[in-house]
């Protein structure tokens, strides 16, 4: 009996390669925007050997609005841009996917958020998979997303708030951190007014791997595992040609990274919300992260941590008191 020399994935998930549409389902395409794209991500992009793609994104609306998909914006009103987790490996934007219960619960509990729209960016692979999408694919689509809130939409990027959670904070820390620095550049829109990381990914090195820290204590207690190479592939596959190297000084991967030639600040960057669960493996990176940016943001930055949670629970509906908890605490903020 002969064994397959590849295994998986045997469900097929939404991904970048087509529109999943459906009952209810919103979707449309995304143009790229290469003539955005320059400095460090130009160089990386060429480095990666990836290109500018269209790409599908997804309409979320509250239950009771009858909005156009796409529609402009009305006087003011604000609009989330969510980018999900997963490693950069797994999961999706579509509105059938665990990490849509971030959408459906900002849309519940805050008033003045009728709307939100999720990015199926490129995930990332390596062997013994095809080699896709490395680093910094997801940022070129998450770049082509916002620019279409902008400038096809018609939202001010004041009126713009980006969550991200896990890896998808990662992400949205970078996009903004890629707006801020290259602000003026052509036609390159403004950063956003605000931004919501929930327990995001923020050191893919090594340097808070410890067995006295959060990474080995709450192996226990949280669902993910990020030492013992519990997520050496999804490091693998998204730092691509880059190698290990770019995980411990590239303020983009890795701004909680504890290595001393990380050159890093939060200068410019929009009021954010930071969320972590007191629980979850993450948890001394978030800390590093929120002790960084606070330097920087003073009370601009709102920490919100919730005691008994896990890594990224907000995505879990039965995960209570603290879902609802946090979210009515976002709405606050909001």
């Amino acid at each position: 009996m002969a064994l397959p020399a590849q295994t998986g994935p045997y469900i097929k998930l939404p991904n970048y390669e087509a529109l999943t549409l459906g009952r209810g389902v919103n979707g449309l395409w995304v143009d790229p925007v290469p003539d955005l794209v320059t400095g460090k991500l130009e160089t990386w992009m060429k480095a990666a050997s990836v290109i500018p793609i269209r790409i599908p994104g997804y309409w979320t609306h509250k239950k009771g609005y009858d909005i156009k998909v796409g529609a402009a914006p009305t006087p003011g009103e604000k609009v989330l841009y969510h980018l999900h987790g997963g490693g950069y490996i797994r999961l999706s934007a579509h509105p059938c996917d665990i990490t849509a219960a971030i959408a459906r619960g900002i849309l519940q509990h805050t008033d003045s958020i009728h709307r939100v729209f999720a990015l199926e960016y490129r995930l990332s692979s390596s062997k013994p998979f095809e080699v896709d999408a490395p680093f910094p694919a997801a940022l070129i689509d998450a770049l082509a997303g916002y620019n279409y809130l902008v400038n096809v939409v018609g939202f001010s990027p004041a009126d713009i708030i980006i969550a991200g959670d896990s890896a998808g904070g990662n992400l949205t820390h970078a996009l903004t951190r890629y707006l801020i620095e290259y602000k003026g550049f052509d036609k390159l829109p403004a950063a956003p007014g605000s931004i919501i990381l929930l327990s995001p990914w923020s050191d893919l090195g090594v340097s808070h791997d410890s067995p006295t820290g959060s990474s080995d204590l709450f192996l226990n207690s949280d669902y993910i595992d990020c030492s013992r190479g519990g997520i050496n592939y999804s490091k693998a596959s998204f730092l691509g040609a880059l190698g290990q190297g770019a995980a411990v000084q590239n303020p983009y991967i890795s701004p909680a990274s504890l290595d001393p030639g990380l050159v890093i600040d939060f200068k410019g960057f929009p009021r954010t919300f930071l969320v972590a669960g007191g629980a979850e493996v993450l948890y001394d990176q978030i800390i590093t992260l929120r002790d960084r940016m606070v330097k920087d943001l003073g009370d601009q930055l709102t920490y919100h941590e919730m005691k008994d949670a896990v890594h990224d629970y907000l995505i879990f509906e039965w995960h209570e008191p603290e879902r609802t908890q946090t979210l009515k605490a976002i709405a606050d903020w909001v």
